[in-house]
């Protein structure tokens, strides 16, 4: 065997043993409202989907500060250019940065610490359409919903057309915002906590809201479960 063959061979092994087989995981990403949303993920992009209709994206491990979320009643011009009463992305069809609040958001990060993913429903920038975001791989059942009737009954401080801003967006405090880093619990945050329990309603909700699973898993968002 020659030395450059039995090199390339050492090359192999190492990689293989040091780093695991990388694996894109698949978003399915559905709408089950009677309404037409306007699906936008970072990374990703955006897509009209009319009821029934299913958008299917990928991300690579090592992805961070994942986010999909719906919006709603938008008017694009054949230029993916327009605007959408919630969740807006800066005008864009395909969203290149994150939405506007209110919006009810699907975050992830996938191939972290042991191989692990990490995933959350989050109402810290408020809520505009129920959503579930769950496994659909047998390794992990893990399923998040947030599916209550948290626009009919926002608190009139919160309420804006066609959702309910989170405080954070809406006062810009520490005391709702935390850029302190010390932040606890509020009326506004319980409002969305007692309603959605499995989901973030202020950013140090962690031990309620943050959820695993393995890297290798593909997962479903469903607007309107």
């Amino acid at each position: 065997m020659s030395s450059l063959k039995a090199l390339s061979i050492v090359s192999f092994l190492f990689v293989a043993l040091h780093f695991p087989s990388v694996h894109a995981a698949t978003f399915d990403i559905t709408n089950k409202c009677p309404y037409t949303v306007w699906a936008a993920a970072v990374p990703g992009g955006g897509r009209q989907l009319n009821n029934g209709q299913k958008w299917t994206i990928s991300a690579a491990p090592g992805t961070t500060q994942a986010r999909i979320w719906a919006r709603t009643n938008c008017k694009f011009d054949g230029a993916g250019r327009g605007s959408c009463q919630t969740g807006d992305c800066n005008g864009l069809l395909a969203c290149q940065g994150y939405g506007s609040p209110p919006n009810t958001l699907a975050e992830y990060a996938i191939g972290q610490y042991a191989n692990q993913d990490y995933i959350d429903i989050s109402n810290i920038d408020g809520f505009n359409v129920p959503m579930e975001f769950s496994s659909a791989s047998a390794g992990c059942t893990r399923v998040i919903k947030c599916t209550a009737d948290i626009v009919g009954q926002c608190p009139k401080d919160l309420k804006v057309p066609g959702g309910c801003n989170g405080p954070c967006p809406v006062f810009k405090t520490d005391k709702y915002c935390c850029n302190s880093g010390t932040c606890g619990p509020t009326p506004f945050s319980r409002y969305f906590k007692e309603r959605c329990p499995d989901a973030y309603s202020y950013p140090k909700d962690d031990p309620t809201s943050l959820f695993t699973c393995p890297t290798g898993t593909n997962y479903k968002v469903i607007f309107c479960p």
